[in-house]
């Protein structure tokens, strides 16, 4: 019986094709994979230089091409191309097996053949060569054929290297790369994550390869499983791991543990696959969670595809760190009643009034959330010694004292009224579990670190006991579209030595990607542990177009362009459900809604849950974290509304909380350029917002 294995790049390529195509091919691998011998369906390839590439008909057009086994029975689908590009493909192409590692290669042999002669020749009169001071027996240890070193052997720059990435084998490109920027081959490896294979390699057993190759092949069992990954191609090609990836998740930690990284780099796939080894290990339960109930959801649908054992599966909790807080805090003292935002403005203007103090209201809010929720102060005498970094406004001594009495008397007021927000919510769920002896849950795993506030990370810090593999954090402090300012090591999570970086995006393109890393250069940007973050390093996978900049007269035109551009994409076969659209407001992103309809474009907003369709999704910059789409466009980056006033506080008020404000802000339209896969689309009217002039 065949067994069919899928390209692990194929997925992304499964996902441009139009629908039509898309059932063909569905269609005729799930034939494929009910029949009792497959080489009735393959033909050979003519002139191919690996004898074991054949194709199969999709349709009179279109050819899938398929790596057959000279023995055994697992069959890999690679490419579906046009027919006569299908033939060039696999004519180019010789498919192996790395003898270090066990795992499928794929290589444009062509093109090393055609390639190779003139770097030789280019060479010739240089006596440096970029590979000069790496031995044969280091290059062979971490799987470097020998083609690849002929090849390595003629580099004298970088570029060269770079540019060979196209048609170099995967592992052994990132390997030389690596040497290259002058890691130790030991670094490779542990950058890698790609240990040597422990048993003999056998260079025929393409089923053993491909079984070894995870992190690229997908395995099918069955017509209906086949279905299920056409299906939701994407999704699946989320869930796999990279190497690099695979080593952070299988790691063992003594305490807390942390893996950084760029967007799209698998910081989320791996917090999934960390829970999903850590519900393996043994009983008790994994937390996983994360800020916002969206983001919990998709975590909770990414581990739902991810877990195959529904034991497994029972042991992971999923939910976001509010509703964990509330679930704490109803357990002991039943359903809170919460202070809305417009009566905590009129209770602070209250206060101030009483004591004639001339601060404003929102001074006041953020002193109390940044400062004395933050660092737990219980009365006046801590509060006069508490640290205020990060609070741009200075105040001495007798003005602590003033300011204290207003904290003391709006905090009086909340207790009278029964009164409760997120924050003390959250500082009494911390209480309650940092006084239980049994703690709820054995591992806690926290996806989008950066934008929990301290009384969250307490809380987790409470929810599971002091152990190894206690907590493991996701995060990345770039895309931080909160407030929240903490040092791990305030809230009882030391990390040191136990961090790790990822540097490969695997989502947008390189040109998407660069350009909105621009919008952040110059900025100074915490890691959450007593350093500043960096942006240096990050490198994609693919390559594409750059993103479109457009500039317009008014908003309705900026608008009707939209929905234009919206049209050329679904036109173009991009489905409307891989288009997101996104702007700073509601109010913004329920007009936007208005005019895709009017243009007969199925479109909803993502922040009603109801209205879920495979329509268009438009939400709001918040509602994009940790989405991401085939064609995403970004809409009303104008001046004034990009940010908007009511997001800044003033710089005669408090310039340090200014500054942040707007580096928050920054950080939000970051995020939202960075979840587009293909292609962005950047529209403004007016004067565009600063953020964006300075890279346009």
């Amino acid at each position: 019986m065949p067994r069919l294995a899928i390209e692990r790049e194929f997925l992304r390529d499964f996902a441009r094709l139009d629908r039509k195509l898309q059932d063909r091919v569905s269609d005729v691998f799930s034939k494929f994979n009910e029949a009792t011998h497959a080489g009735i369906h393959l033909e050979k390839v003519g002139n191919a230089r690996d004898d074991r590439l054949r194709s199969i008909r999709i349709d009179k057009f279109w050819r899938g091409v398929v790596l057959a086994p000279e023995s055994g029975d697992t069959y890999t689908l690679l490419k579906v191309l046009p027919h006569d590009d299908a033939y060039v493909w696999a004519q180019r192409r010789q498919v192996s097996i790395n003898t270090v590692t066990g795992r499928i290669e794929i290589r444009d042999v062509e093109a090393i053949d055609a390639t190779l002669p003139e770097l030789s020749r280019a060479a010739g009169g240089k006596d440096e060569r970029l590979f000069s001071q790496v031995s044969d027996g280091d290059l062979r240890r971490l799987g470097v054929d020998n083609q690849t070193r002929e090849f390595a052997g003629v580099l004298t720059d970088i570029v060269q290297l770079e540019a060979a990435r196209a048609f170099l084998p995967q592992h052994q490109w990132e390997a030389l790369y690596g040497l290259a920027a002058g890691l130790t081959p030991e670094e490779v490896w542990s950058e890698l994550g790609a240990p040597p294979a422990d048993e003999q390699i056998d260079p025929d057993d393409v089923d053993a390869a491909v079984e070894r190759t995870a992190e690229r092949v997908v395995l099918v069992s069955g017509s209906a499983e086949l279905l299920e990954v056409f299906r939701r191609p994407l999704d699946l090609w989320r869930v796999y791991l990279h190497p690099s990836q695979r080593k952070v998740v299988a790691a063992s930690y003594r305490g807390p543990a942390r893996v950084t990284g760029g967007p799209g780099t698998g910081k989320t796939v791996v917090a999934m696959h960390r829970a999903y080894h850590l519900a393996r290990q043994g009983s008790g339960q994994v937390l996983v969670t994360t800020f916002t109930s969206t983001l919990a959801t998709s975590l909770q649908m990414g581990l739902d595809l991810l877990v195959d054992d529904p034991k497994v599966r029972e042991r992971i909790v999923v939910q976001h760190v509010d509703q964990f807080a509330h679930h704490v805090f109803r357990k002991r003292l039943g359903h809170p009643k919460l202070l809305s935002p417009t009566d905590e403005t009129r209770r602070w203007r209250q206060v101030l009034r009483a004591l004639k103090l001339p601060v404003t209201e929102t001074f006041m809010s953020e002193e109390w959330r940044q400062v004395v929720l933050a660092q737990q102060v219980p009365d006046g005498e801590a509060y006069l010694a508490a640290k205020r970094t990060g609070r741009g406004r200075p105040l001495g001594s007798r003005q602590r004292t003033q300011v204290w009495a207003a904290i003391d008397a709006f905090q009086r007021g909340l207790i009278e009224a029964g009164l409760w927000t997120h924050e003390t919510i959250q500082a009494e769920a911390a209480a309650v579990l940092g006084e239980a002896s049994d703690k709820p849950f054995r591992h806690v795993v926290v996806d989008e670190a950066q934008d929990l506030n301290p009384n969250q990370w307490r809380l987790l810090r409470a929810a599971v006991a002091p152990a190894s593999d206690d907590v493991f954090i996701a995060g990345d402090t770039h895309q931080r579209i909160y407030q929240h300012r903490i040092s791990l090591k305030d809230v009882g999570l030391n990390v040191a030595g136990r961090s790790a970086r990822l540097t490969v995006s695997y989502r947008t393109t390189a040109e998407i990607l660069a350009w909105s890393l621009n919008m952040l250069h110059g900025q100074q940007i915490d890691d959450m542990d007593g350093g500043s973050e960096t942006i240096a390093g990050y490198r994609c996978e693919t390559h594409g177009t750059l993103p479109q900049l457009k500039s317009f007269a008014g908003r309705t035109d900026e608008y009707r362009a939209l929905s234009e551009q919206v049209r050329t994409w679904i036109d173009a076969g991009v489905e409307p459900g891989e288009i997101g659209v996104t702007a700073r407001s509601n109010s913004a992103v329920d007009t936007l809604i208005l005019e895709l309809r009017r243009s007969d474009i199925d479109a909803y907003a993502l922040a009603d849950s109801q209205a879920r369709s495979s329509g268009v999704a438009v939400g709001t910059m918040h509602r994009m974290k940790g989405l991401e789409f085939r064609c995403m466009a970004v809409v009303g980056v104008t001046t004034n509304q990009v940010p908007p006033p009511s997001a800044i506080t003033p710089v005669e008020e408090d310039r340090a909380t200014h500054l942040q404000d707007l580096q928050r802000e920054r950080c939000l339209l970051f995020v939202a350029c960075t979840r587009a896969r293909e292609q962005l689309y950047v529209s403004w009217h007016g004067t565009p917002s600063d953020f964006i002039d300075q890279v346009r």
